[in-house]
């Protein structure tokens, strides 16, 4: 299952994501594409945020090659699901999708473990340590769930 993550910047929440799917895929054996993507054109190239690279470090994760690269609209044929992680990005997702095939394909994150609730995954930027650990715990919660789903549909 091909999937992409997607936030405002793709230097925050959607490269915690991509490098907690790709480890989990990795241990399971699940075999696709994972990816991250962004809306930010000035985020373009740059590095994941120092405090996103170094949680995923305490949890054997390394994103620091990951580079931001925005949404494009082949991501609606390259991907299988595409999750955001908030309403604006679902917003800017749904202003792109030219079709009821391609918005079939969106959902938020967070959906994974409260269905139907559209909860956010917070924005960290700018907010400390403490904040990035809170992101990513909610982050794996929801790759685990989508993880153990694939496995039993494999």
């Amino acid at each position: 299952m091909n999937v992409l993550f997607v936030c405002q910047g793709n230097t925050c929440r959607s490269p915690l994501a991509e490098g907690i799917l790709k480890k989990l895929y990795h241990r399971s054996g699940i075999s696709g594409l994972v990816d991250s993507a962004g809306f930010s054109p000035e985020n373009e190239g740059a590095s994941p945020n120092p405090l996103a690279v170094a949680v995923a470090m305490e949890h054997g994760i390394r994103i620091e090659d990951k580079r931001a690269r925005t949404f494009q609209q082949e991501d609606f044929t390259r991907f299988d699901i595409i999750y955001v992680m908030d309403q604006p990005v679902m917003d800017q997702v749904v202003a792109m999708a030219r079709s009821n095939v391609a918005m079939e394909k969106v959902d938020f994150l967070m959906n994974l473990c409260n269905p139907e609730q559209n909860t956010a995954v917070p924005d960290p930027y700018n907010a400390g340590a403490i904040a990035y650990n809170s992101v990513y715990s909610l982050i794996e919660k929801a790759c685990i769930q989508l993880e153990n789903k694939l496995k039993h549909h494999a």
